[in-house]
């Protein structure tokens, strides 16, 4: 609330408060279970990233993404292995391995919630969006295999490199084996709102926990079967009372498991600290900062490079357009770490396979915190300024979001009153559907007319602006309305309630018209 009071992304708060909570006098030092922490966390976290994202705008910049998600994530890892393995006494490339998996990572909560409201191009939130759903994966599957060779002591590149291509192309299998089985219980059982509500948040489990039964990436699987049932989600959830409440559902428990990954750190740091053993605090804080700015300069050096070498070579990509300097920056500055990485550092096992310790654990988690701590508050505290100064546009040609609720209702509507007077004649002298023809009348005349206002408005920020402000008050005597009719005693609460909710529908239309 605090953060939304003074306009700052709550990630950022959350990770003060996980920082601040774990000293307060009288707090329970828990100790957490590795396997349950990364089990309860990251599949609904990863689902729920990849139902959210356009497949239609992942494949368009499919290209930019995959550089960022996998050459950026495996080149990250690499850099700071050997730097930590030179910076870290006793610090071995396979625990480097392990903590250039961890951080490489950027957080898609922790991005898109800093440039919630910014006038960002719609392109490097696609990026960005995209970038954070595959990395998740691509990070998972490094640490994973340097995970393997810490626990048995061997390691062969040649193998590792066939084994990712099984584990990884093996867990898209069972993901989308697994999401075409949830298709079917969704579409052809008698389920109803609440169902599909608990059957969404049981799909990332059962897609992660298969995979991982025959070994594979359950991490692929839960973005793979999350990519397909989003595609297919208009032919699942056909009810407008399905999709709301799935939403609410969906909205809470990714919050929540936000927050609360914080906390659980926070409530555990007292003993990490005490952990690091020889390692005085002030010498593991130089190792996280260290460790945060090799991993903040070399996405910097990666996305201008990425971008421009290529330039070089190839008469092909000489003769596009520049990418120039602003949208690079944006994107190389966004790479904020988030709630994976640090699911991911509590997974790490507290015993070897002999039964002694895990070499350096509490202070790979910890150095995992500086991390995070660095470059979630310093660069999510810094985004806004530097997209306001940068003076960053649109880079593609995008309606305004109320002008496209507008154009689609327009088609809907059309499209309705053709098949009424099409397919429905025999039903003409029904007053129900004779009323809902007129009504639909009006509808597209209104559409009509204020789309065609909005191509003719010279002052269209100020109109918009007047427009939000006059509905906002019309909404709210309306609510007043509703409230006065629970006690006439004339209507159910029932109608109330669905009254209402058809408000709220308008009322967010209203709000998210774009100034």
């Amino acid at each position: 609330m605090l953060a939304q009071k003074i306009r700052v992304a709550y990630p950022i708060f959350l990770v003060l408060a996980g920082l601040g909570i774990g000293f307060i006098p009288g707090m329970p030092v828990l100790k957490l279970d590795p396997e349950l922490i990364f089990l309860i966390f990251l599949p609904p976290l990863l689902y729920e990233a990849a139902w959210y994202t356009s497949w239609r705008e992942f494949k368009k910049w499919s290209g930019g993404i995959a550089m960022l998600a996998f050459g950026l994530v495996f080149f990250t890892s690499f850099v700071v292995a050997h730097a930590a393995n030179f910076i870290i006494p006793g610090f071995t490339p396979a625990l480097g391995f392990l903590l250039g998996g961890i951080v490489s990572p950027p957080d898609a909560v922790a991005a898109t919630t800093v440039l919630k409201g910014l006038k960002v191009p719609r392109r490097t939130i696609t990026i960005l969006e995209g970038e954070s759903l595959v990395n998740d994966a691509s990070s998972l599957i490094v640490f994973r295999f340097a995970l393997a060779a810490i626990l048995t002591g061997a390691f062969s590149f040649q193998v590792a490199t066939g084994q990712f291509f099984v584990v990884a192309g093996m867990g898209i299998v069972v993901g989308l084996a697994g999401a075409h089985i949830m298709y079917a219980i969704h579409r052809f059982m008698p389920t109803s709102p609440g169902i599909d509500a608990a059957l969404t948040v049981m799909t990332p489990y059962i897609l992660f926990l298969s995979a991982e039964h025959f070994h594979y990436s359950g991490v692929m699987a839960v973005v793979s079967g999350g990519l397909f049932m989003s595609f297919r989600s208009h032919e699942m959830f056909r009810t407008g009372s399905t999709r709301m409440n799935m939403t609410g559902v969906w909205h809470t428990l990714i919050f929540v498991m936000n927050a609360l990954v914080f906390i659980l750190i926070g409530l555990d740091l007292p003993a990490i600290v005490q952990g690091l053993g020889d390692v005085p605090l002030p010498t593991a804080i130089r190792y996280g900062v260290l460790i945060s700015i090799i991993a903040i300069l070399i996405r910097l050096l990666w996305v201008f490079a990425t971008l421009y070498i290529p330039r070089l070579f190839s008469k092909k990509q000489s003769k596009l357009p520049s990418p120039g300097w602003k949208n690079p920056l944006i994107i190389g500055w966004a790479g904020m770490r988030g709630v994976v990485s640090l699911a991911t550092a509590l997974s790490i096992p507290l015993y070897m396979n002999d039964g002694k310790a895990f070499p350096h654990r509490d202070l790979i988690i910890f150095i995992t915190f500086v991390v995070i701590f660095i470059t979630l508050v310093f660069q999510g505290l810094t985004l806004p300024a530097a997209i306001r100064l940068t003076g960053i546009g649109e880079l593609d040609p995008v309606l305004p979001e109320h002008e496209q609720h507008a154009g689609i209702k327009l088609r809907l509507d059309t499209l309705a009153l053709q098949r009424l007077n099409a397919r429905h004649t025999s039903a003409s002298g029904n007053s129900l559907l004779k009323a809902y023809a007129r009504k639909l009348e009006r509808e597209i005349e209104g559409n009509r007319v204020y789309l065609d206002s909005v191509e003719v408005c010279i002052n269209r920020n100020a109109e918009r602006q007047e427009f939000q402000q006059v509905m906002a008050d019309i909404h709210d005597q309306q609510r007043r309305e509703l409230f006065k009719m629970k006690n006439e005693h004339t209507y159910t609460d029932e109608a109330i309630r669905k009254a209402e909710q058809l408000l709220d529908i308008n009322d967010l239309r209203v709000s998210e018209t774009k100034l």
